[in-house]
């Protein structure tokens, strides 16, 4: 095999093994009867000694063809543990694979050319034995188990059921370990694929990479993976950090940490923006969410100038009974400033009957009391009593009843999804419940112990809750990467500093998650240390969840590096290769013609020739279709300033992990019966309990 041509040929039978062949007989020849080739034995073995090393060389070379037509069809198995991952603190193990240039677009147009499909194609024996195996699945049982069984020994075993074209990374035989640099995570990965692929097995692998390499990891899984789980869990423990991890699941209150989405902030605004965020904003819709924003925002600050921390609980019992928080307040202040006032409320609390009151207030309850307060501050001692909160609390209260109910319409079902059943206590926690074992947990506590979180918010069992949760969750983040970004994660403690730690954010399904607060994070957090990973299916599903292509556009746009695997969206795969530039291929064109000869002294007839042209034609190096046919595991991947690399997942092997506790095995075991996440594809075992996430 030469590579000195313009065309590479590598779909061929082997001829090198014709000259290793006779290159072989004549050293033996040499050795064994040099007076057969009339040499004396002092040359005869120099002469023996060249021939065999032609026909090393001829066979290595033929062994080249030979095993690049096998990694057209099969590909060498690529299993790891967790245990032997890779871990870097400089470089983030991705798999195996190759740069991707312009030889490797050639190489897989050659595979399309009819004339070289048998090198391609399942042989016609292994066709043969697959239709075996189906006709004799109920006949000859024992005959179609042997015949299907995935060993070396089995001459026709079966292909992987990865699907896909296996040539898309077959065409180079010389894969090595592919990493990015740590320092590009900040700029924030995109991983696209659609279901079943492997998009949850990629988390694993960088998620174990994460925590032992004592990463913050904060991983929000909507829909619940099993397996991600446990390999936390399992890492945690190997890494020596299991006092440090926490599991948040809206699906297991019973055993769940317990957190506050609202519960902390900068400022007190920020609550109102993570709940009224939830609501819809367009259209009418509008004017319902700021009304909401500001009907949230005085009950918040009125909570916080009694010196109670907000939470859902809190804010659905004061908007439902505006009434008890303006009594609360009032008091608070008239006892704190203007104490003369409360004989005058307390002789209006017992001389107004219910014929005294306004309209709007007539059947509410205490309102006999709330209206002795309102003369009161109208009084000319109360006048002097002014205060923003207060003001906002009396504009409250002065809405009749019915138009109220109206305008919080939208506010009411959010704050009851939130409060409803066991997850009240989740997301509201007591502080002062001593006897309630589950731990709270905020972000800035997180971030400072370098803790690893879980969250599964049930997506599949409630996707609004879950949404609502993650939103907020998502907004709180943003206030902490504001907070780290200006002061650092040390500020207000006795040894403060300005540095940062990386914060490892892994989002599943996070179009599921994403609101207007997830650009901010990826816009801006990266100068906090936050490193986000977000899982999606296709663009198509930000745009709906966003409701702008505009913006979706822009979550894209701050995304650095971009991995993907199968989709089966053309404009999802055009992400990727309409960033990647057109390259010249060679074109082989058979050129065959005759020419008749007119003059008879001449002695011919006629002239022939035949001709192979080469000429270059610009091809774009990847396209939508090559994408779409990627095998499960499978992935092409723009690192390091737009660098295509194609790379393959190691399939997960059997491992001895760490013992989970009893009622995090029961979460394990309910996740895997209640979600059933991708199929076995890397075992094939049809009907098998599937082993992980997709």
């Amino acid at each position: 095999m030469s590579d000195r041509y313009v065309i590479e040929a590598l779909l061929r039978p082997a001829v090198e093994f014709n000259t290793t062949l006779v290159a072989a007989t004549a050293s033996y020849v040499c050795v064994a009867a040099p007076w057969a080739i009339a040499l004396s034995p002092s040359v005869s073995y120099v002469t023996a000694t060249g021939f065999a090393l032609l026909a090393a060389v001829r066979a290595r070379q033929g062994c080249q063809v030979i095993r690049y037509r096998q990694n057209l069809r099969r590909l060498p198995r690529y299993v790891m543990t967790s245990r032997h991952v890779p871990v870097s603190n400089h470089r983030l193990f991705l798999g195996k694979g190759f740069l991707w240039q312009q030889k490797h677009t050639q190489r897989l147009l050659d595979t399309r050319r009819p004339e070289v499909e048998k090198y391609v194609q399942p042989t016609k024996v292994y066709q043969i034995a697959r239709r075996l195996e189906r006709a004799c699945e109920h006949s000859l049982p024992w005959l179609s188990s042997l015949i299907s069984a995935d060993t070396p020994l089995n001459p026709v075993r079966p292909l992987p059921p990865v699907g896909g074209n296996p040539a898309l990374h077959g065409i180079e035989p010389h894969e090595r370990d592919v990493s990015m640099d740590l320092r590009e995570r900040v700029g924030h990965t995109l991983v696209v694929g659609t279901t079943r692929v492997g998009k949850t097995r990629l988390e694993e692998l960088l998620v174990t990479q994460d925590i032992r390499r004592g990463n913050i990891t904060i991983v929000f899984d909507p829909k619940g993976d099993a397996d991600l789980l446990k390999r936390m869990w399992a890492e945690a423990h190997r890494a020596g950090r299991q006092d440090d991890f926490h599991v948040f699941h809206l699906g297991w209150p019973e055993i769940s940490a317990r957190y506050n989405a609202v519960g902390r902030f900068g400022r007190v605004s920020e609550v109102a923006s993570r709940i009224a965020g939830q609501l819809g904003a367009e259209g009418n819709s509008a004017a319902f969410r700021e009304f909401a924003w500001r009907f949230v925002n005085i009950v918040t600050r009125a909570l916080v100038a009694l010196g109670q921390r907000p939470d859902y609980s809190l804010i659905l019992r004061y908007v439902t009974n505006i009434g008890e928080l303006y009594q609360r307040y009032v008091e608070h202040l008239v006892d704190k400033h203007l104490p003369e006032l409360r004989s005058k409320i307390e002789n209006g609390s017992n001389v107004l009957k219910e014929k005294d009151l306004p309209r709007n207030m007539q059947g509410q309850s205490n309102a006999t009391r709330i209206w002795a307060m309102e003369l009161a501050l109208s009084s000319e001692a109360g006048k002097k009593l002014y205060d923003p909160i207060l003001e906002g609390l009396r504009s409250a209260v002065r809405y009749d009843r019915t138009y109220f109910d109206k305008i919080v319409a939208s506010l009411l079902p959010l704050l009851e999804k939130l409060t409803t059943g066991k997850t009240a206590a989740l997301l509201s926690p007591d502080y002062e419940d001593l006897d309630d074992p589950r731990p709270i947990f905020d972000w800035q506590q997180v971030i400072r112990q370098r803790g690893i979180v879980y969250v599964g918010l049930d997506a599949l069992s409630d996707s609004e809750v879950g949404a609502a949760v993650g939103n907020s969750m998502f907004a709180d983040l943003v206030s902490i990467a504001g907070h780290i970004y200006k002061h650092g994660i040390n500020d207000g403690l006795p040894e403060n500093g300005d540095g940062k730690l990386p914060i490892s954010l892994h989002c599943d399904e996070f179009n599921e998650l994403m609101g207007d607060e997830f650009i901010p994070l990826i816009n801006k957090g990266g100068g906090a240390g936050i490193e986000v990973t977000a899982y999606t299916q296709a663009i198509s599903d930000i745009e709906a969840r966003i409701g702008s292509s505009a913006k979706a556009a822009q979550v894209t746009g701050n995304f650095n590096t971009l991995i993907m695997l199968r989709v089966r969206e053309n404009r999802t795969a055009e992400l990727l290769t309409s960033q990647l530039p057109e390259v010249d291929v060679y074109s082989k064109t058979l050129v065959s013609g005759y020419t008749d000869i007119t003059n008879q002294e001449q002695g011919t007839d006629f002239t022939s020739n035949t001709q192979d042209r080469v000429s270059m034609v610009k091809t774009p190096m990847l396209t939508p279709a090559d994408i779409i046919n990627l095998p499960k595991g499978q992935a092409f991947a723009l690192l390091e300033g737009g660098q295509l690399w194609k790379i393959r997942m190691p399939l997960p092997a059997a491992d001895k992990t760490d013992l989970m506790p009893e009622s995090l095995q029961k979460i394990a075991a309910e996740m895997r019966r209640n979600y059933r996440t991708s199929e076995a594809w890397w075992s094939g075992a049809a009907g098998a309990e599937p082993p992980g996430g997709d």
